[in-house]
Formats: structure tokens, sequence, C-alpha cells
């Protein structure tokens, strides 16, 4: 088996993708930010001391989508052309989506999951201090479009034939 990360002498190394034509690709992916009753019921009036909960993490999110590179050592800098982050209240938690496009010669997978990764954790910190039991579930790629593979949607996720997720 050879891996594509690896050298012929096993050392790390970045796939060179130089020869590969730019395509247009998307990735979405979703998480869980499971919350106490109460600190949901914060987030669903806004009473949370730190501010406005769901602005930071939104941004949070994007920010996270295009620092992918630098926190993950062997992922290519490429051009993150879109970034939405959407969350959602939900009685036990927060629910967080996030779906990266880019025209480019990789895919955006990691992007994608840095994105709910990174909003998520923005949630855990504003909240910290109200619950520290608020935890991170069940960060996923649920669905991606474009490059060689082509499209590709997890099993039993809520997804429509354009690719949107719902």
């Amino acid at each position: 088996m050879s891996f594509t990360h690896l050298d012929a002498a096993g050392h790390a190394r970045m796939v060179d993708v130089t020869e590969k034509q730019p395509t247009v690709r998307s990735a979405t992916a979703r998480g869980f930010v499971r919350c106490a009753p109460d600190i949901v019921a914060a987030l669903r009036d806004g009473s949370v001391p730190k501010g406005d909960v769901l602005a930071v993490a939104r941004i949070a999110g994007i920010q996270g989508a295009k620092q992918t590179p630098a926190l993950l050592p062997l992922a290519h800098v490429i051009g993150v052309h879109g970034a939405t982050v959407d969350l959602v209240v939900e009685d036990a938690g927060v629910a967080v989506e996030a779906t990266v496009r880019t025209a480019d010669r990789t895919g955006v997978e990691m992007e994608a999951l840095t994105a709910v990764s990174v909003a998520a954790l923005a949630i855990v910190d504003m909240v910290k201090g109200l619950d520290k039991a608020t935890s991170i579930e069940d960060v996923r790629i649920i669905a991606k479009t474009g490059g060689k593979s082509g499209p590709w949607v997890r099993p039993g996720e809520n997804v429509s034939a354009s690719g949107e997720t719902r």
C-alpha cells in the first residue's frame, strides 16, 4: 500500500497538485454543540453575558476556513472563494453547518470541517462561564462536489439533489 502524504523514504510530504486543473469544488460539514437547557434559553433570548454568540461563531467559522493550511501542516493553501456558516439553536444545543467553495486544484473538505470546528469552539468559549459541560459532537463531512471523484453525500444525511443541505 502506498500513502500519498509519504515519500519513498517514509517522510511526510505535501502532495504535488501543480499539474491538476482547477475545478469548482464545494464541501459541507456539520457538527453539534450540546448545551444545557438554561444555555439554550440564553442563546434564544440573547442574554449570554459575552454578547451575540451566534454572530461571533459565524465569523469565527469563516475565519477558521481561511486559516486551515496554517493549522493542518499538509493542507494546501487554496483560495477559499465562498464560505457560509449556518447556526440553528435547537432544544439540545446548536446545530452548526458550514459550506466552503473554491475553484482550485484540491478540495475544501478540511476547510469545511475547520469552519464547523472553529464555530463550535467559539460557541463553547462564549458560554463556558455559564456551563462548563458544553460539548462539541459529531463533526463530519456530509457532502462534497467537484474534483476527480465527483459528488458524494454521506448516507443518511438530508441533502437535496442539487447538493444543497437542508
